[in-house]
């Protein structure tokens, strides 16, 4: 990717850029929609069992895949707008323990023979994967957790003098509409 002047990036810029990127792996997002999908889907067995609804019929199981797929999709929204809000900040909370790690696992002959510069781009490469993996992770846990609980709330509480149908439909996509829309806010 050029910069400015027609030069190419260095490591340590492209690292950099990484860092600040909402860009993610293949393996995140199938981890984000792996999650999301399980999750979204997981109410469907409560309303069939807890709220009697007959998966014998055409229309519930349209209706459950319609808002599962739809439910996945704005929960792994939500995955990823939390994950970029939080990674800047855990890669500068974990910035001296990395350094001090990654200093620690170098031998004492790979220390001289590396460079300064070598060794920040160490620490930096190890910086963001440690700060990429806490965010996903925190963020999977979060979100889960937010969404479940929207779900409960509204289906037993707020939704359950409604017709089992349309209390999972609107307590499903309001719950995955909330946590996209509360995912969006700044942290």
């Amino acid at each position: 990717m050029p910069s400015q002047g027609g030069k190419k990036f260095t490591r340590e810029e492209e690292l950099l850029l990484q860092d600040f990127s909402r860009n993610m792996s293949t393996k995140s997002s199938a981890l984000f929609y792996g999650n999301a999908l399980i999750v979204a889907a997981l109410p469907a067995w409560v309303f069939w069992r807890i709220h009697q609804l007959d998966i014998t019929q055409t229309q519930t199981i349209v209706l459950f895949a319609a808002v599962t797929i739809l439910s996945t999709w704005l929960v792994a929204f939500a995955y990823r707008n939390v994950k970029f809000s939080l990674r800047h900040k855990i890669a500068q909370k974990r910035e001296d323990a990395v350094s001090k790690e990654v200093i620690r696992k170098l031998t004492d002959a790979e220390q001289k023979k590396m460079s300064r510069k070598e060794k920040d781009e160490r620490i930096l490469w190890k910086k963001n994967e440690v700060a990429d993996h806490e965010a996903t992770t925190f963020s999977i846990f979060y979100n889960n957790t937010l969404f479940i609980l929207i779900v409960l709330v509204a289906s037993f509480l707020i939704l359950h003098s409604f017709d089992a149908n349309v209390n999972y439909a609107l307590s499903i996509l309001g719950g995955a509409g909330l946590l996209a829309l509360l995912s969006t806010g700044s942290k």
